[in-house]
């Protein structure tokens, strides 16, 4: 049965750019929306740009323009960025719009027409040089249990105390510097003690992870308070129509965004609002939002719109932070990673399945290890999911670009749709770090197949091109059905992968029931290429700091391959006198950075134009690569295979006129008294096994 569901995050502020922490929430709440839509449920995903308050009001000023020539350079930013990691809204909209200022009037005057809106006089911290009360992050000074300085207005980050800014000891504002004074102002709260009952049923009801629901006990357990939902003028938002010199708080107006952007898509589509907005059992309404958050969304909101006549959350899913090589996201550090940065060097879709591989459906922190990201990538979507499909294709463009009529081994099939269930409802609890798991191991069961039936052999007897074909056509098959369950995570390489196999093979969840025979595929397009680790770990070197000349160093060990990508062509040094130079010295430090793995030869060729290039294909254990290596004088091709070899398994690509050199192979060189050069592949064939660490 198809279900009619409502999907949003929480909205981004936009009085700064997007950074991970925005990512990680937009792509986990993408991956589930694109997997609704891939069940054949109506799945609609709206969002806004969060776009009033002091902060932005306080920014245009300084930049000498207006907050709607500010909000609309961000909203310019943010659009590209989420692009980048194709987050595919149904509609993107602002906060300050017509439709929001209109929900905003009619919630507003419903919840004050039923009594839920009180008005009190309150004291507040104010800049008579700026003329405006300030809100409590914009006073800082000591704090006034442990005299920390420089602490916020409203809590203490050393000790941890919470107070108001009156109570802070040399106070100034944070906008002219000045001493600030305390003067009374009416305010207007939203009495949230009223909806208790309701509250505690619908926590009940709703679909609330566990650990949220034991600290809205808390809260409960504290009591209640009033919510203050206006500000003093100056303040850039919507005017309270009946309190002049008043206006809505920014977290009173910024959740009724989500509406105000469903609205903008209901005058798009045709689509009948108060049948998604009016009634909790004819639709379901789901955010996705953090932990830091969840206060709002899960006691205000679902208040406010209950008192408002409005439909409350089916669910709000709340995750954990994300934290960079174990620590916070921070600026001096370098590892406050803007999405702009990592889409100037990465493509965002690496990014996207190594989130979904680390988010879990919990509240737990989330760490993102750049070498972790580079090595998971690597070897999962191009070593294992990719592989697949690359090196069997081959053999069907041999035999005329068409599938075989039958699949040889049906009950392998079989193996791989018949837990489709079981992974659609991983996908449910938002877990696909334990989807990806088992999607994983059923990449290496389809590798392993590919291994043991091993179609290279059988494409060289032409008796035997019809088997080569079909267990080509089995592994694409099978390949397929993985992409599948992976597309809502890997959009783009579904999209590169249905121009080859055709639309209709990823057209839906349950499109897997059957295999794809008997029919012409396109050639073979490249779906994914390996992470450049130098890349990578620019993400965290500052822009504006120059990267240090690399030493010259000498080494003992000659790498038979080719250098990273990027790597710049060596300058040609000036003549020197003829005077014993010591090598450049390395540190043990410099040589653990090395990832040495044995690798067993499956194919060794000579390489066509070229009199020293020898092309491998290395067998890792859990994938394979291509290394070209310049050995052909020392070597005959026949004389490798099936031997084990010493590789350097964590160097960058490099792309050659024969294609791409995926590491390189290591060996040494010597020469007798008197005799030529001589080199000698290190080998490794004492008990080991592929993709063995070697140290």
């Amino acid at each position: 049965m198809s279900r009619q569901i409502l999907v949003t995050h929480a909205l981004p502020y936009a009085n700064g750019p997007l950074h991970f922490g925005h990512i990680i929430e937009a792509v986990q709440t993408d991956v589930w929306v694109r997997f609704q839509k891939l069940r054949g449920h109506h799945c609609l995903f709206v969002c806004a740009e969060d776009t009033h308050g002091t902060p932005i009001m306080i920014r245009a000023q300084q930049e000498g323009i207006t907050p709607e020539q500010l909000i609309a350079a961000s909203a310019t930013d943010h659009a590209r960025d989420y692009e980048g990691f194709m987050i595919g809204y149904d509609h993107f909209h602002s906060t300050h719009s017509a439709e929001n200022r209109e929900h905003t009037y009619a919630l507003y005057t419903t919840l004050r027409d039923k009594g839920h809106i009180t008005r009190r006089s309150v004291r507040q911290a104010y800049d008579e040089q700026a003329g405006m009360f300030l809100p409590d992050r914009y006073v800082r000074g000591n704090c006034p249990r442990c005299d920390a300085a420089d602490q916020y207005g409203d809590s203490c980050e050393v000790c941890g105390a919470t107070y108001s800014p009156a109570d802070l000891k040399n106070a100034v504002s944070t906008v002219t510097g000045t001493t600030p004074v305390l003067r009374d102002s009416d305010h207007l709260f939203f009495k949230l003690g009223d909806f208790e009952t309701m509250l505690r049923q619908w926590l009940t009801d709703s679909h609330l992870q566990e650990s949220v629901q034991a600290k809205l006990a808390e809260w409960f357990e504290a009591g209640l308070k009033d919510w203050d939902i206006s500000r003093d003028s100056p303040y850039f938002g919507f005017e309270v129509p009946d309190a002049p010199g008043k206006y809505f708080y920014v977290w009173f107006d910024a959740p009724i965004g989500y509406i105000g952007a469903f609205a903008a898509l209901c005058a798009k589509r045709g689509l009948d609002f108060d049948h998604w907005w009016k009634s909790e059992t004819a639709t379901e309404l789901h955010h996705f939002i953090g932990k830091d958050i969840s206060y709002f969304h899960t006691l205000f909101w679902p208040a406010v719109l209950h008192g408002g006549g409005l439909r409350r959350p089916t669910a709000v899913h709340v995750h954990g932070f994300l934290t960079v090589d174990g620590a916070k996201m921070s600026k001096s550090r370098g590892t406050f990673i803007t999405a702009s940065r990592y889409l100037q060097l990465l493509p965002g879709e690496p990014l996207r399945y190594y989130f979904a591989a680390k988010l879990t459906g919990g509240i737990e922190d989330i760490d993102l290890s750049l070498d972790d990201f580079t090595a998971r990538v690597n070897s999962d979507i191009v070593g294992k999911l990719v592989n697949i499909a690359s090196r069997c294709a081959p053999f069907i463009e041999r035999a005329g670009g068409h599938l075989a009529d039958t699949l040889p081994d049906s009950a392998l099939y079989t193996r791989f749709i018949e837990g489709r269930e079981h992974l659609a409802s991983l996908y449910e609890a938002r877990d696909t770090a334990a989807l990806v798991r088992e999607v994983m191991h059923l990449a290496d069961l389809a590798n392993q197949y590919v291994d043991q039936q091993k179609p290279w052999i059988m494409a060289k007897d032409p008796a035997r091109s019809d088997e080569a074909r079909a267990v080509a056509t089995q592994a694409i098959n099978l390949f397929r059905v993985l992409l599948v369950y992976l597309s809502p995570i890997l959009p783009r390489i579904t999209q590169t992968a249905a121009g080859w196999l055709g639309e209709d093979a990823f057209a839906s969840w349950d499109s897997v029931e059957t295999p794809l025979t008997s029919r012409a595929i396109g050639k073979y397009p490249q779906l994914a290429t390996r992470l450049d680790p130098a890349l990578v770990k620019q993400l965290v070197v500052s822009p504006a700091t120059p990267a240090a000349p690399p030493a010259p160093a000498k080494a003992t060990v000659k790498a038979a391959a080719t250098p990273a990508v990027g790597t710049p062509p060596a300058t040609k040094a000036a003549p020197v006198a003829a005077t014993h130079q010591e090598p450049a010295m390395i540190t043990i430090d410099d040589f653990a950075k090395l990832d040495l793995r044995a690798a067993r030869v499956l194919e060794c060729s000579r390489v066509e134009g070229s009199d020293k290039l020898l092309c491998f294909k290395l067998d890792l254990g859990d994938h394979q690569r291509q290394v070209f290596s310049g050995i052909a004088a020392s070597y005959a091709p026949e004389q490798l295979i099936g031997r084990f070899v010493v590789m350097v398994a964590n160097l960058a690509p490099r792309k050659m006129r024969f294609g791409i050199s995926e590491g390189m192979v290591l060996c040494a060189s010597g020469k007798a008294e008197g005799g030529p050069d001589t080199v000698f592949l290190l080998s490794a064939d004492s008990g080991v096994q592929p993709g063995m660490k070697i140290s």
